[in-house]
């Protein structure tokens, strides 16, 4: 006899990802990781059945990320999960331990799918809005991202310390929260603004904002978007949606000191 299958709707960037799965303290895990991300009144576009295992599921689990498509499927794999996904159907499969992360990289990778269809990307970077506009601040480990995240002040509402949501709709730019967590383990507030500027973070003495022009930005902007598949269609999607987005929004480097006091700056 086949087991009921536990489900959740997790919704991020406005796409909702219904998870499947015959156990239920799986799915109840999700939902307390997933928080204001889980919700029942929205229709799935794409689902997903997990199929939990005890068993490895490879033999390297520190392997990298395989992205790949074939005759149409996409095959995710990494070291702890392996997973199919038909994109015609918004159907896939994903065989894995019961863990959070394993899903939670296999939902990244599908949105950034996605997303590369869509005009938009995730991008390796923190975001906030503040006066009802979106501010990326993006930048290598160690740049600054989790400390301006900590100081965020009380009117600003942080949508991600470590992985932000841009997607294209109705010709605007728009900054997505998201569950994806860095170093303050604090999910992003679900909600969502037009992108008033991109900020490349720099250590400096002194608090200023200096203009970036296109090109640097383009190539800056590129080496901090994540994406997986070894796709030319793809990967042409995103240079595309990336080349418009830095010429429709600000971009600065962004010099910081330690503290709250860079956020004077950002209005």
């Amino acid at each position: 006899m086949t087991a009921a299958l536990e489900s959740l709707n997790i919704v991020i960037g406005g796409l909702a990802i219904e998870v499947t799965a015959s156990d239920a303290a799986f799915i109840e895990m999700l939902s307390g990781q997933y928080g204001e991300f889980v919700d029942s009144e929205t229709r799935a576009a794409i689902r997903l059945e997990v199929d939990l295992t005890d068993e490895p599921v490879a033999l390297d689990a520190d392997a990298d990320v395989q992205v790949s498509r074939e005759a149409g499927i996409w095959k995710l794999s990494r070291g702890d999960f392996d997973a199919r996904y038909d994109p015609v159907r918004r159907y896939g499969t994903v065989r894995q331990s019961a863990n959070r992360h394993s899903i939670d990289s296999v939902i990244r990778i599908i949105h950034t799918l996605t997303l590369a269809q869509e005009g938009g990307f995730l991008l390796h970077s923190a975001s906030a809005i503040r006066n009802g506009h979106a501010f990326l601040f993006a930048g290598r480990s160690g740049a600054g991202k989790t400390t301006l995240s900590r100081h965020a002040p009380g009117d600003a509402y942080l949508l991600s310390d470590e992985v932000s949501y841009v997607r294209k709709s109705g010709g605007v730019f728009l900054a997505w929260g998201t569950p994806f967590t860095g170093e303050l383990g604090t999910a992003g507030v679900n909600c969502s603004a037009p992108v008033e500027a991109l900020c490349f973070l720099r250590q400096a003495t002194e608090n200023r904002l200096v203009t970036v022009e296109e090109p640097e930005a383009l190539r800056l902007l590129l080496a901090n978007v994540l994406f997986f598949a070894n796709d030319p269609e793809l990967v042409r999607q995103v240079f595309e949606s990336a080349s418009e987005f830095v010429g429709a929004v600000k971009t600065f480097y962004l010099n910081c000191t330690p503290g709250d006091r860079v956020w004077e700056l950002i209005r």
